[in-house]
C-alpha cells in the first residue's frame, strides 16, 4: 500500500528488489550517495528507508561498510494463521467484463484521453509492409507449420535466453495471443470438472476460460510477494488440485511479483502433488528496475507451461503469442490446430524481423521509461486528489490496484460513471466469490493526462463522497 511519505515509498521500492532477488543474501548495496542520485531522493530520505527496512530483517547495517541483505528467514506457519480458504466452485464471469469489452476500456478509465505514442510501432508496420510485397502471394497459398514460423520462434527463443530461460525453437508453439495460449494450456491439462488454483484477486481472462471449460476455481490469496504458498499447501491437502495459474512478474491487478522463494516452493509442491504449473507472463518485459527470469527457467520437470505474446508489450493489435508447454508440447500442437488451423505467416516474419533487428530490445527500452512516468502521473494523482485511498505501487506492469472503504461499492458505480464517460474496472471482475466489491484496477497504460486525469479527480471525489 502506499505511504504518506517518500521514504516509505523509497522503502517499498526497494523491498520490491530485494524480495525480488535483484541483490541476493550478503550481497552489499550501493551506497546512499548511490541511491540518493539512483532514486532522486534526499539524505534523509535514504537512510530513513533503509531503517526501516532494517527493522523488517531485510537489511543488517555494518559499520564502516554499508548496507547489506540478510539471509531470509523461515517463518513457522501454525493453523491458526492459515488464512482461510472457500471451496472449489465454478466460475461466472460477470456480464460487466463484455462490457467493458465492447467499449475497448480494459486499460483505459477514459478511452478518448491522451493517445500513447509508440515509435517502433512505424517500424514494425514497415516490416509488415515488406514482407507483405516480396512474400505476401507465397504465404497466401500455404498454411503455416503447426509450431508457428521457425524464424519467430528461433527469436523467441533468443529473447527468453537473455532472461535466464533456455529454450529450443521447437519447445515453442506461436499462437493466437496469450489467451489463447491459457486456453491450449488448461484444454491439454484439464478436463470438465476438475480444480484449478488461481490467484486472488485473479486475471478475469483466466476466469473466463475456466468458465468455458466447465472447470471449478480455486482461489489463493496473494500478496505483494506472489502467491500464498502455504495457504496452496493447505488447499492441496484437501482437494485435488489438477493446475495452478500464475503470473509471477507484475500480476494484473496488483502489479505483485512472486520471490524465487515462493517459485521454488511452487515447484515442489507441484512435484509433490502432481499438478500443472501455467505461467502467465505476458507483463515480464515490462519491468522498470529488471527484467525477472520466469518462473520456468527453474523448472526441471516439464511442468511448467509458459504463455505470454506482445500483446501487452508491443501492440493490442497483433494477436501473436506463444506456449512452452513442456511435457504437453506436443499435445499442445495438436490442439492448436483444431482450435486455430494456422497463423499468419506475414506477420510473423515482420515480428521476426523486428525482433533479430534488434528493434524489439530498443523498444522495450523506451516504454519501460515511459510506463514507469505513467505511473508516477498517477501516483502523483492520487497523492494530490485522493490522499485516503490505498494502493499498491508496482515495480511494472500496466496497473495498480486501488482499495477504498468496505462500505464503497464500485460495481454499483459503474453505471453512475459511464453517465460521465468514466470506465471503471471493478475489483470484483478480479474474483469467482464476489469479493473486492470496494476496489478497482487502475491503468497507466496511458498518460494520465487532460480527459484522463480530470476522471481521475472525478472518481476521487465520487468514492470520497460515499465513504464519507
Amino acid at each position: 500500500m502506499a505511504g504518506n511519505f517518500r521514504y516509505q515509498q523509497l522503502a517499498q521500492q526497494l523491498q520490491h528488489l530485494l524480495t525480488a532477488g535483484y541483490w541476493q543474501a550478503g550481497e552489499r548495496l550501493p551506497s546512499i550517495r548511490a541511491l540518493c542520485q539512483q532514486y532522486q531522493s534526499s539524505l534523509a530520505t535514504v537512510q530513513h528507508a533503509l531503517h526501516q527496512l532494517e527493522a523488517q530483517g531485510l537489511l543488517e547495517a555494518r559499520a564502516r561498510s554499508g548496507y547489506y541483505v540478510r539471509s531470509p528467514q523461515v517463518a513457522m506457519v501454525t493453523a491458526s494463521a492459515l488464512p482461510e480458504l472457500g471451496r472449489p466452485a465454478p466460475v461466472t464471469v460477470p456480464e460487466l467484463f463484455f462490457d467493458i469489452m465492447n467499449r475497448s476500456a480494459a486499460f483505459d478509465i477514459q478511452p478518448q484521453g491522451p493517445v500513447v505514442k509508440l515509435p517502433h510501432l512505424t517500424l514494425l508496420h514497415r516490416l509488415l509492409s515488406r514482407t507483405l510485397r516480396e512474400q505476401g502471394t507465397r504465404y497466401a497459398l500455404h498454411y503455416d507449420e503447426p509450431l508457428g514460423l521457425t524464424a519467430l520462434r528461433e527469436q523467441l527463443a533468443l529473447h527468453y535466453r537473455q532472461c535466464g530461460l533456455r529454450l529450443d525453437n521447437n519447445e515453442l508453439c506461436v499462437t493466437a495471443g496469450c489467451q489463447h495460449a491459457l486456453f491450449l494450456a488448461l484444454q491439454a491439462v484439464c478436463r470438465p470438472g476438475d480444480i484449478v488454483a488461481v490467484e486472488h484477486p485473479a486475471f478475469y481472462g483466466v476466469l473466463q476460460l475456466l468458465q468455458q471449460l466447465q472447470l471449478q476455481v480455486l482461489e489463493i490469496p496473494t500478496d505483494h510477494d506472489g502467491m500464498d504458498i502455504t495457504a496452496l499447501q493447505h488447499a492441496l491437502a484437501s482437494w485435488p488440485i489438477k493446475a495452478c495459474v500464475v503470473t509471477p512478474a507484475y500480476a494484473t491487478p496488483t502489479g505483485a511479483c512472486m520471490v524465487e522463494t515462493r517459485q521454488q516452493q511452487l515447484l515442489v509442491l507441484a512435484s509433490v502433488y502432481d499438478f500443472a504449473i501455467i505461467e502467465d507472463d505476458i507483463y515480464g518485459d515490462l519491468g522498470f528496475y529488471q527484467r525477472p527470469a520466469p518462473l520456468k527457467s527453474l523448472d526441471t520437470e516439464q511442468r511448467v507451461i509458459l504463455c505470454s505474446s506482445f500483446s501487452k508489450s508491443l501492440s493490442r493489435d497483433l494477436r501473436i503469442g506463444w506456449i512452452a508447454a513442456g511435457r504437453w508440447q506436443q499435445q499442445v500442437a495438436r490442439l492448436k490446430l483444431v482450435s486455430q488451423l494456422a497463423g499468419s505467416q506475414s506477420v510473423q516474419q515482420a515480428l521476426a524481423l523486428f525482433l533479430a533487428q534488434g528493434h524489439y530490445k530498443r523498444h522495450l527500452q523506451h516504454y519501460r521509461i515511459q510506463l514507469q512516468h505513467q505511473r508516477d502521473q498517477v501516483l502523483q494523482a492520487l497523492q494530490r486528489y485522493w490522499p485516503e485511498a490505498n494502493y499498491t505501487i508496482p515495480q511494472g506492469g500496466l496497473a495498480l490496484w486501488l482499495v477504498l472503504p468496505e462500505t464503497v461499492n464500485c460495481t454499483a458505480a459503474y453505471s453512475q460513471c459511464l453517465q460521465q464517460g468514466i470506465v471503471l474496472t471493478p475489483g470484483a471482475l478480479f474474483s469467482s466469490s464476489g469479493q473486492f466489491q470496494h476496489c478497482l484496477r487502475l491503468s497507466f497504460a496511458n498518460p494520465m493526462l487532460g480527459n484522463r486525469l480530470a476522471a481521475l479527480q472525478t472518481l476521487a471525489q465520487l468514492f470520497s463522497a460515499k465513504s464519507a
